[in-house]
């Protein structure tokens, strides 16, 4: 199969640039498309319907997709979703979604992808939009992923990390011990090898991403084994890595969030997030499908979607920290690999 993997070009760069006004989570563009949904053009005629695992109001995964979907209604498209979908059940309403007229299904979660690809193998005429963590075997000739490259965000996070330590040890707190988790870990490992820190990760799993209090109580383990910099990849969790500070000093540890800003959650302790976007890969998507290209892969990355938004109290010496390795990253200077070694 033919890999139409996206190129960047500064002209889409700063188109989709202008597609993503208003979600911090935008990094630019990698994309070869000139025109059409992602930089102004007419999405008429398109029906999209788009399925979400969570609620769409969660202020999370599932409300950056629904953003990118209300993006390309403005373009014109038709659009509708379906939320709270599990998957034993997420194969009906793909086919659901079919039947309904949809000419477009994106599936918004990387747990769909399996389903995705079954019912684009039997409606050939559809186009489906899936995620995928790396680049899946036998992809159905119209089916698109989108590749959310976890670990590139976390090689950064791995670095803001290290610098912040005082102790020199971090925590990461997950939710479900999954591929992509494995390799942020191994992400932010190689981050502080690279750059020469003696720092600790110490990774734990609370089997949910939505369960704050457990959130709590493994980040309260962490503090008290001497990590005073908590990296979380959780969904609603998240909350519950915040509270674990309550009663610190301000000052007194670090506490980082994953795909939005929770700063307003997060209290005094909040160094950042690592914030993502699907409305400028959306939109460029939809300019490819439109263009005749029924299949290829975006991969998510620094320039495409990706970005670590840090608070204003984080020393000046980290930032620049974190930026050089950014800057190496998008510069092919570094290379980080994608290791999704079992840890535990």
């Amino acid at each position: 199969m033919t890999d139409h993997t996206f190129r960047p070009t500064r002209r889409m760069a700063a188109l989709l640039a202008c597609a993503a006004i208003g979600l911090s989570a935008c990094g630019g563009g990698e994309e070869t498309a000139s025109s059409g949904a992602s930089g102004g053009g007419d999405a008429s005629g398109v029906k999209i319907a788009a399925i979400f695992s969570g609620p769409v109001n969660d202020a999370d995964y599932n409300a950056l997709g629904l953003k990118a979907l209300e993006a390309a209604k403005a373009k014109g498209a038709e659009t509708s979703y379906s939320e709270k979908v599990a998957v034993p059940d997420v194969e009906a309403r793909l086919t659901e979604a079919v039947g309904d007229g949809a000419t477009i299904v994106w599936t918004h979660g990387s747990q769909f992808y399996d389903n995705t690809a079954k019912v684009a193998a039997d409606n050939p005429d559809v186009t489906f939009i899936a995620e995928y963590d790396g680049t899946p075997k036998d992809q159905p000739a119209n089916v698109w992923t989108i590749d959310r490259q976890f670990h590139l965000g976390f090689y950064g996070m791995g670095v803001l990390a290290s610098k912040l330590s005082k102790t020199g040890t971090v925590g990461y707190v997950g939710g479900l011990s999954l591929p992509f988790s494995f390799a942020e870990v191994h992400a932010m490992e190689q981050a502080i090898s690279d750059t020469g820190a003696s720092t600790t990760i110490k990774p734990v799993w609370t089997g949910d991403f939505n369960d704050a209090a457990k959130a709590q109580q493994f980040t309260q383990q962490l503090l008290g084994q001497s990590a005073d910099v908590i990296v979380g990849s959780l969904n609603q969790g998240a909350t519950g890595t915040f509270q674990a500070f309550e009663g610190k000093a301000a000052g007194d540890g670090w506490v980082t969030a994953k795909y939005t800003d929770k700063s307003a959650a997060a209290g005094d302790h909040y160094a950042g997030s690592l914030e993502y976007d699907f409305v400028a890969p959306l939109a460029a998507i939809l300019e490819k499908i439109a263009a005749g290209t029924k299949t290829g892969r975006y991969p998510l990355g620094f320039d495409t979607g990706v970005t670590i938004a840090m608070s204003d109290k984080v020393p000046a010496e980290a930032r620049t920290a974190v930026e050089d390795a950014i800057s190496k990253v998008k510069s092919g200077a570094t290379t980080v690999k994608l290791d999704v070694t079992k840890i535990g």
